[in-house]
């Protein structure tokens, strides 16, 4: 052995970390691309092991190809100089893929009336369709290429990066950079398309009957990608009239043209809820159901009813006024929606109510204030900088540009601890992290991070009202220590706060039999539902078998409370918000002002006009 191999060894011996999959979707390849990209900042060797199977973590389909599944634990395995950086920082970085990875919505079914023989289904996105069926149908289009397979795979890789910048403003975007870093990780096991393709198929082999299988079409997509560059290319063909497109599956790369044709609905046969095919007919507006179409013949007229989770074969003519008048229905809605999205939500007995919106950067702030929000109740500061601590300047500018926007605005302080993770803040490995480190208790252990954070505020605050939320708070005490803290960093940077509103998430049941004293400090409240339901029912949010029960009374009962000792301005920011069932009491409780994701903006203005 060479002597700096030995040296090697016995110095930067191997070091590890059980890690364990806590997301309903598997780690899947949106959360394995980015954990791969960050492993590759590394010099360490970094593996994981699964099974008794070791692979590298640099290589996405190496990954893949283990089909990690919710509650499945593997082990991160890192050698080399930067080994216990590397586990750490990279340990960090899993744990929050896996808490940013969202549950895909299941759309409550409707009930269905319908005489004429019906198929099942599943929704993949809600609404009804009428028209023929088409069986999807593709030619093979052979041009001349004079382009080398390393230089196809490089096209391939820039067409990726192109449509990951072209609709970065989407929540699709992600969907193209996973699939570069998939290519990449082909690539050094690939010489010309007959490897590439031997690859592709073995690695598709290891994701068949796993809830990673819908990820297979990413293959295929990648592979004719490829292939178009050296002159191989598939076209759909689609009808010149309305049609209801009938396929096994869909690759990405085929929905773009789709959605130029004059598709009415889709129904598939082999795909998955959260397969990125289905992602993109969400987010296109598609009316999308997955159904074994098998007995369904060309031309048979149906109706694709998303609601009702059903495919109507051969319709009576009752059936189809009845969807026909459905479809104008939704239609109305949605323009109604879309159109009185600017306006205020006034209650049907004349009650203003404010919406405001939830954001994490400029984008999402942009894109809530085209859905009409009223301003931002709640900005998630940890989401801002995921990747890399930012500097006090980097911080500056990026509060302004938001701030920019609105002219209300709700800052939370960092909110990090619990299933929230940032690579650059080391916290101590807890037994239980929600009743640990979390929130406002960051000032006691990284006081240095929230004094640089409320420096960069007041600062970008340039005089403007500002309102600045700590999460967290369990007691008056707290509540003092972190607006204290918060004057002596204006102090220090001789910055006049007299602007800054100081005020609490209420979350931790304790504080609803302290409210009398915090009305005597705080300037305003905001209960943020999602932790207050999770500590009032002593059940982990991120728990795979426990559920709580958001629309329970107790929860009712809590808000109530608050809502009736509060003396100060009051709001509610977590997902019951936007809850259509919850909006009703909330309202009836006294609520009168709700910050909801931008998605729900319309929608949520609408239900309370109706209330």
């Amino acid at each position: 052995m060479h002597f700096s191999s030995i040296i090697s060894s016995l110095f930067h011996n191997e070091i590890s970390r059980d890690l364990t999959i806590t997301s309903n979707n598997g780690f899947h390849l949106r959360p394995v691309a980015k954990f791969v990209s960050s492993a590759k900042t590394f010099s360490s060797e970094i593996q994981i092991s699964f099974n008794g199977k070791r692979v590298n973590a640099k290589a996405v389909n190496s990954i893949l190809g283990l089909s990690l599944e919710q509650d499945d634990t593997f082990t991160l395995i890192c050698k080399g100089k930067d080994s216990k950086k590397a586990l750490d920082e990279l340990s960090t970085t899993f744990n929050t893929l896996m808490q940013d990875d969202v549950q895909i919505d299941i759309i409550e079914k409707e009930s269905s009336s319908y005489r004429s023989p019906t198929i099942p289904a599943e929704i993949i996105s809600s609404g009804i369709a009428i028209a023929k069926v088409y069986h999807h149908k593709e030619i093979e289009k052979i041009t001349h290429s004079t382009l080398s397979f390393d230089e196809a795979f490089s096209k391939s890789s820039d067409e990726l990066e192109d449509l990951y910048k072209s609709n970065i403003e989407k929540s699709n975007s992600d969907i193209y950079l996973a699939q570069k870093e998939l290519l990449s990780s082909l690539k050094d096991e690939a010489h010309d398309v007959k490897s590439l393709q031997e690859n592709i198929e073995h690695a598709s082999k290891q994701l068949l009957g796993t809830k990673l299988e819908a990820k297979i079409s990413d293959y295929k997509d990648i592979l004719s990608r490829v292939k178009k560059h050296l002159g191989v290319q598939k076209e759909s063909l689609f009808p010149n009239e309305e049609f209801i497109l009938l396929a096994d599956d869909l690759l990405p790369s085929q929905i773009e043209n789709l959605s130029k044709s004059l598709v009415q609905g889709v129904i598939l046969k082999s795909t998955s809820l959260n397969s990125h095919t289905s992602i993109l007919l969400r987010s296109l507006g598609i009316t999308s159901l997955i159904a074994n179409t098998d007995n369904i013949e060309e031309g048979t007229l149906v109706i694709l009813d998303a609601h009702a989770a059903v495919v109507v074969l051969n319709p009576s003519k009752e059936e189809l006024e009845k969807a026909n008048k459905r479809q104008v229905t939704d239609k109305k809605l949605q323009t109604l929606q879309s159109k009185k999205r600017f306006e205020k939500a006034i209650t049907s007995k004349g009650k203003p109510i404010k919406v405001l919106a939830n954001v994490t950067d400029l984008n999402s702030a942009n894109i809530a204030k085209e859905e009409g929000a009223e301003g931002i109740g709640l900005l998630r500061t940890e989401f801002l900088f995921k990747e890399e601590k930012p500097s006090y300047e980097m911080q500056v500018k990026a509060y302004g540009e938001i701030f920019d926007v609105y002219d209300e605005i709700t800052v939370r302080t960092l909110d990090v601890g619990g299933d929230k993770a940032l690579p650059y803040i080391k916290l101590i490995q807890e037994e239980n992290p929600f009743l640990g480190i979390r929130g406002v208790r960051l000032l006691n252990t990284h006081p240095d991070i929230i004094e640089e954070q409320l420096h960069a505020i007041f600062t970008a605050s340039k005089g403007k009202t500002i309102k600045v939320m700590f999460p967290m708070v369990s007691s008056v005490e707290e509540f003092v220590e972190a607006k204290n803290f918060s004057k002596n960093v204006a102090k220090k940077y001789n910055i006049d706060i007299s602007n800054i509103l100081f005020g609490i998430m209420i979350e931790v049941p304790s504080v609803l039999f302290l409210l009398e004293s915090f009305n005597k400090i705080v300037d305003f409240y905001s209960i943020g539902t999602n932790d207050l339901t999770q500590y009032l029912f002593a059940i982990e949010r991120t728990h795979t078998t426990l559920k709580t029960n958001d629309l329970s009374p107790a929860v009712f009962d809590a808000i109530k409370l608050i809502s009736n000792k509060t003396t100060k301005p009051l709001s509610i920011c977590g997902e019951l918000a936007a809850n259509k069932d919850a909006i009703p009491t909330l309202l009836e409780i006294g609520i009168d002002t709700l910050s909801v994701s931008a998605k729900n903006i319309p929608q949520t203005k609408e239900i309370i006009r109706n209330v």
